[in-house]
């Protein structure tokens, strides 16, 4: 999904639309052999330095509340709701990301590998430069908190970053009431009265992991309005507002990469992914004239649904998960440098079904 400003939700539908067929076409490839790097890289990346990048600091670590952007705690309608943004998830809800058992992982990587599931997973990946945080492999995250993309995504990539370490806080939030009001979670709470003139940016989150360094970086726009979205330019002045050496680095590289196409936009390990690796809205089928069925959900559902999985909703959320996973694994076995980090020391990447799709991910 391209960034913009002011997509109503006519033109969500229709842009909806468009990028299932493209995710389906744009996926194919990726539908037998897990995490397979793309074989057209932008020419672009070609051009970029490969060399290792490694910066030392002190990760951002958020407020855990704003006084301008409190919890909202009235209920309200769906298609117009945010019941509960900015509300920390309990010890039970945070369990179902944290400790969901490997046996979930490793079911819905075998569906992935013998084609069962009902969405395809996967999405174009570019190479990336060996990027270490504080001597550990670094995940980086752009987004945007009125993305429904990035709504979906994010619950994905809290299950692939849980079997690499955990949250000790992750909060309830939405997309933009003019984006469909996906319920979602949130690294941190949001600014969402932010000015659309000088939206917010959010860095840093609450996790810790001895394997992997989780830098997180989110945009905060009115969320009463539509999706919104910075340059990336925007974000390498407000890290540098912040000297933080890090997040510099962080968004200097991602535009350095030059495959940037709109939010989500994430680096695992070596590489970059520049969109969702789903789209995974829901159980029911979804068309133009109707609502998203997951936008019909609440997050303790959605929760509820990820601790039981019982449904094609959870299990593509499950796979989504173990596409980020392999991707972060298979970086270890690049050796990229003798002196990189290596990820081997996770357990989840020698979990069995988690080693095949790594071993077929073909990446040398």
């Amino acid at each position: 999904m391209k960034s913009g400003a002011n997509d109503g939700l006519g033109k969500w539908k229709l842009v909806m639309v468009a990028s299932l067929v493209m995710s389906i076409a744009s996926t194919v490839f990726v539908a037998v052999l897990a995490v397979q790097v793309h074989d057209d890289l932008n020419p672009a990346t070609t051009t970029v330095s490969l060399q290792p990048i490694s910066v030392n600091g002190t990760l951002v670590t958020p407020p855990s509340s704003y006084a301008d952007a409190p919890p909202i705690l009235a209920s309200q309608p769906f298609g117009n709701r945010l019941t509960d943004i900015n509300v920390p998830l309990n010890s039970t809800e945070l369990a179902a990301i944290n400790d969901a058992p490997d046996s979930y992982f490793e079911t819905a990587a075998q569906m992935y590998l013998n084609q069962s599931l009902t969405i395809s997973i996967g999405a174009p990946v570019y190479q990336a430069p060996h990027f270490t945080v504080n001597g550990k492999p670094a995940v980086v995250y752009l987004g945007a908190i009125s993305c429904p993309y990035c709504a979906e995504n994010r619950w994905a990539m809290a299950l692939a970053l849980s079997r690499f370490g955990s949250f000790q806080q992750l909060f309830k939030g939405y997309s933009a009431i003019g984006d469909s009001d996906i319920p979602t979670i949130y690294w941190a709470p949001a600014e969402y009265n932010a000015s659309s003139a000088t939206g917010a940016v959010e860095f840093g989150n609450f996790y810790t992991s001895n394997y992997v360094s989780f830098v997180s970086i989110e945009y905060s726009s009115p969320i009463t309005a539509a999706f919104e979205m910075q340059p990336l330019s925007y974000f390498e002045q407000k890290a540098t507002a912040i000297a933080n050496p890090i997040y510099e680095d962080a968004t200097q590289l991602l535009t350095s990469l030059n495959d940037y196409d709109g939010t989500p936009d994430s680096l695992w390990g070596i590489y970059s992914v520049p969109g969702a690796d789903a789209s995974n809205f829901g159980d029911t089928t979804w068309n133009s004239t109707t609502t998203l069925p997951l936008a019909s959900l609440t997050q303790d559902q959605i929760l509820d649904r990820l601790a039981q999985p019982s449904s094609p909703f959870a299990w593509n959320e499950y796979a989504a998960a173990d596409w980020y996973i392999a991707l972060t694994c298979a970086s270890a076995a690049s050796n990229v440098s003798s002196s990189s980090p290596s990820y081997a020391a996770a357990p989840v990447c020698s979990l069995p079904f988690i080693s095949t799709m790594v071993s077929q991910a073909h990446i040398s």
